[in-house]
């Protein structure tokens, strides 16, 4: 029977442990009674929860430990001591300022593929100024600078650093998607999306097949459909493309 309680215990701390919001009483109950399959089942009462929960803040007293589990809400979740929250906040302020924003994702993709680039190639790729993103990139240590162009007025050149494929788990350059499959990635995400939004909207599975490609969403979120396709004037522009080509 001490094993059995045992169990118990080490299981209702690694329950709430493992809940991303405070598990009440009842809700550790259920999980240790029901089962989807043939699973085992352990019948515990509220009372023998509480008193679980009162013997592992004993231990963690004991052994002192810097978390406890408290009672939010109705329900028990962990908690580090107030003594630590010094030391908890500065942490959270540097994966604050360790979290990359759009604007800096973007300009190291540019980075990453086209270097060594400088930042008026950068800013003519982005469309927008580049200097806050860049700043961010070097403070992080993502990107270095790494020459000059040779291009008039020697503008600094930027590339990726070693830190950059740590922070991306890659081993090196050759590793990152290409281009070609970043789209192919993205058509088919967006043909996903398509035949979701056809689905939710009562086609059959034929109507699908010979809607799909037809629909488009618009940025207000209203599904409208997309302009047949003239062949004709398809093989016509085909046409005077390869003809410039070959000129």
């Amino acid at each position: 029977m001490e094993n059995v309680s045992e169990n118990k215990r080490q299981i209702i701390e690694a329950l709430i442990f493992g809940s991303d919001e405070p598990l009440t009483p009842r809700q550790i109950i259920d999980i240790l009674w029901h089962s989807d399959n043939s699973g085992p089942r352990l019948r515990v009462k509220e009372d023998d929860v509480l008193g679980f929960i009162r013997d592992l803040n004993a231990e963690y007293v004991q052994a002192g430990r810097s978390y406890r589990i408290i009672q939010v809400a109705g329900g028990y979740q962990y908690a580090t001591m107030p003594e630590f929250a010094e030391w908890l906040g500065r942490m959270v302020k540097e994966k604050a300022r360790r979290k990359l924003t759009q604007a800096t994702i973007e300009t190291l993709s540019v980075i990453a593929y086209k270097q060594p680039v400088t930042k008026p190639e950068i800013e003519s790729i982005r469309g927008v100024n580049a200097d806050y993103a860049i700043h961010k990139l070097l403070e992080r240590g993502l990107i270095t600078i790494v020459g000059r162009a040779a291009s008039a007025g020697r503008p600094l050149l930027y590339g990726t650093t070693q830190d950059f494929l740590k922070h991306f788990g890659i081993n090196d350059l050759s590793e990152l998607p290409k281009p070609r499959e970043i789209e192919e990635i993205m058509a088919d995400q967006g043909m996903d999306m398509e035949r979701e939004l056809l689905k939710r909207m009562g086609k059959t599975d034929e109507e699908i097949a010979e809607q799909l490609g037809t629909i488009a969403v618009s940025e207000n979120g209203q599904l409208h459909e997309l302009p047949p396709k003239d062949d004709n004037q398809n093989n016509e522009t085909t046409d005077s493309d390869l003809s410039g080509q070959t000129e």
